[in-house]
């Protein structure tokens, strides 16, 4: 089986090395008999999916150039919250390539508990998107009963009536639009 290995720490500078990550993962490879493709190594905040590494590591996954990825732990692979990870973890799967947490016996999807860890992985997904969106309705009513007007501002009277008159100089509304920084859309709204 070919094996391609991720390690990945958040900085450089705090003492933090993929030197310890690495070391176990090539021997666990090597103990069970895995081929290692190549190691995705870097030293980035795992709070986003946009690290060359990641993205280099999903673009070769597409291609099928390995069979399994092996990471140190889940939270090495990535920290962006249960959703985003399960999405990572679905799409290696879509690709046809397994993974397997080093540190987590139980997070492999080639092993026994893999109905059960994606099962749980996906309902603190849904739970996580229940609390993500109860927060910001409450961060919203909050804003509102504090008088804070939401959305964007609207034009100045003085705005409006440089719209209309481009308008009735002749302009479209995609051309004023153009000209002033907005949409036509915009530009037809304050016609209306």
């Amino acid at each position: 089986m070919r094996v391609a290995i991720y390690a990945r720490v958040s900085t450089k500078d705090k003492g933090q090395s993929v030197d310890n990550q690495l070391p176990d993962l090539r021997a666990y490879a090597q103990v069970c008999g895995h081929t290692v493709y190549k190691e995705y190594t870097e030293e980035e905040s795992g709070g986003t999916a946009n690290r060359e590494q990641f993205k280099q590591l999903f673009a070769d996954a597409h291609k099928r150039r390995f069979d399994l990825v092996l990471f140190w732990s889940l939270d090495r692979f990535s920290r962006e919250g249960a959703l985003p990870t399960l999405q990572h973890l679905n799409l290696l799967e879509s690709y046809g390539v397994g993974y397997k947490s080093y540190t987590e016996q139980y997070l492999d999807s080639t092993g026994i508990f893999k109905e059960a860890v994606v099962s749980i992985l996906a309902i603190v997904a849904k739970q996580e998107r229940v609390r993500l969106s109860e927060r910001t309705k409450a961060g919203i009513a909050r804003a509102r009963t504090k008088g804070t007007k939401l959305g964007k501002p609207g034009k100045t009277q003085t705005d409006i009536e440089q719209i209309r008159r481009l308008k009735g100089g002749g302009m479209s509304n995609y051309a004023i639009g153009k000209s002033l920084g907005i949409s036509a859309t915009t530009v037809a709204k304050y016609l209306g």
